[in-house]
């Protein structure tokens, strides 16, 4: 009877194995993870784009007070300060973008997974074919992501070298180079914010949509 009765619990253990591995379950908990992780990075980025708004406000206000010899060291202090919030907040934007890469690669493993335990053979060649052709197009949107971040590194960078180059140029009384700069910051702002908003938008199609008709 003992003997009966731990084969029907091995066999009942093996079962449950073998069907947790063909459960959309942990597809359906990466898919989770996925969208929570878009929306965090969306979130990152937008205070990114707020902090960066902030420091260009910050650098004009010291700029226009130099042209008006009221320097002091404490505006000097408070704009690197600003400067010093937007390259954290570049650096944890570039830690939200390394979740969301990792997340994607383990949601888009979980699907193949999935697909690789049907039957048919012809519908899992199908799905395949469109999970392959669905990562080649998102680990393109994320390569031109990394780009952006990086793009965001450099013109704080940038700033920063403004704001030394600014107390120098007070001395000499010559803002023309200092302005042409400035220029040069504000300009590349909102493009670098679109180049990461297409991260978002596509990341949103891809839990939205195209994971969506991957599972019908």
């Amino acid at each position: 009877m003992l003997k009966k009765s731990f084969c029907i619990v091995l066999v009942s253990m093996l079962f449950i194995a073998c069907w947790k591995d063909k459960s959309p379950e942990d597809l359906i908990r990466l898919k989770d993870q996925f969208k929570s992780q878009v929306t965090t990075f969306e979130k990152r980025k937008e205070t990114a784009n707020k902090n960066v708004s902030k420091g260009l406000e910050s650098l004009s206000a010291l700029k226009s007070a130099l042209e008006d010899t009221k320097n002091e060291d404490k505006e000097f202090a408070k704009v690197y300060g600003d400067w010093e919030k937007v390259n954290k907040r570049v650096e944890r934007l570039n830690k939200e973008y390394e979740d969301l890469k990792n997340k994607a690669t383990n949601l888009f493993t979980a699907m193949e997974t999935q697909t690789n335990s049907l039957s048919d053979e012809t519908s899992k060649k199908t799905l395949m074919d469109a999970i392959e052709k669905a990562r080649t197009k998102y680990n393109a949107t994320l390569a031109n992501t990394s780009k952006a971040i990086e793009k965001l590194r450099l013109l704080h960078g940038d700033a920063v070298e403004v704001v030394k180059a600014l107390e120098v140029a007070a001395a000499l009384n010559s803002f023309d180079n200092i302005n042409d700069q400035m220029k040069s910051i504000e300009g590349r702002v909102d493009g670098i914010m679109q180049e990461l908003n297409v991260a978002v938008v596509e990341s949103k199609k891809l839990y939205e949509k195209k994971i969506t008709e991957l599972g019908d």
